[in-house]
Formats: structure tokens, sequence, C-alpha cells
């Protein structure tokens, strides 16, 4: 395989840890975080809108995010998205802005969510090894059609392997440092 294509390999084995780094934005850690709700989609006149560009959100204290919306007409349907959505939080609404408290984590709820963080750290690993084998049979193509020998196709093998091990390491990392958080008290 090219260097070209074990970067473009590697682009995609980034993209899977990208992914799984914003899927874990969502998950609530007992702080305030603006990315549990900025990606809620919010009924705006009929069409689906992410909420963070209907209002400003900010994180004023460590348990509360506040949601100001720039129409005042928004936020009775921005309230019905929020308790629609999965993120377990009953808003307040005081006339002009939405008020969202996030209670401390019960030691049941933290082991949940580990268990989801462990979840989307395995599914970002089969996305990486799913890369992995793309490349391989890339790499046994050009081999069987005479593009490669044999020990050249071994040696780009071991290098998507070496790849594939260090996004799998770096997968990882950042599933234990969100585990951290989470067991945080």
């Amino acid at each position: 395989m090219s260097d070209e294509g074990l970067q473009a390999t590697e682009g995609r084995m980034s993209r899977a840890i990208e992914a799984m780094e914003r899927d874990f934005g969502s998950i609530r850690t007992g702080r305030a975080s603006t990315s549990l709700v900025e990606r809620i989609q919010v009924d705006y006149y009929g069409t689906p809108t992410a909420l963070n560009q209907l209002a400003s959100l900010s994180v004023p204290e460590s348990h509360t995010i506040v949601i100001q919306p720039w129409d005042r007409g928004v936020l009775g349907a921005i309230e019905k998205a929020i308790q629609r959505s999965d993120i377990g939080l009953t808003p307040n609404v005081d006339g002009t802005v939405v008020r969202l408290n996030i209670p401390p984590l019960t030691e049941d709820r933290r082991k949940d969510l580990v268990k989801l963080v462990h979840k989307r750290m395995e599914e970002a690993k089969v996305e990486i090894r799913n890369r992995r084998r793309e490349a391989t049979d890339e790499i046994r193509r050009r081999e069987r059609d005479g593009e490669l020998g044999a020990d050249e196709a071994r040696r780009e093998q071991d290098r998507v392997q070496q790849l594939t091990d260090r996004w799998t390491d770096e997968v990882d990392r950042v599933g234990k440092a969100k585990e951290q958080e989470i067991m945080e008290v």
C-alpha cells in the first residue's frame, strides 16, 4: 500500500476516534456541559434545527445549563425537545431562558454510563478493524494482480497492523479518561 493509501486509512481510523469523542461529549458526568444539549433537534416552525443554532448556551454554574433563545417564541418548542430527548433532565422555563439543573450522579447511574462508554469504545474499535480489513484486502488484491511481491505485501500489512494498534490504543486512552471523569465524585 502506498504512503498515500496508508494515510487515507489512517484518516478514516482517526475519524472513528473523533466520532467516539463527540459521542462522549453527550454523556453527562455530573457536571454541566453545553455539549449535552447542543445537538438536540428542536422543531423550529416545522423545521428540525439543532438547539445551538436557535439559542445561546452557557454554563454559569457547575450544575446548571442556561439556554437563552434568540426568539422567545421558540421557548415551548425547546422545552418539548429537551423532554423528548434522552438526556434525562427536566427543563425549567422562566419567561426568557430555559434552565437545566444537573443532579449529582448516583453510583448505579455512573456504572451505567461507564457501560455506555465501553460500548461506544468497542464500536470505535470495530470501525478501526473494518478499516484495517479494507486496507489488507487492497494489499492482497494488489499482490494477486502482481503489483506487489510477497515480501512487500507482508511489510505493508505489518504497517497497517501498526496503525491499527496505535489507533486502538488511542481508543483505550480516551475511553479510560472518560471513565475516570464519570467515576469522579
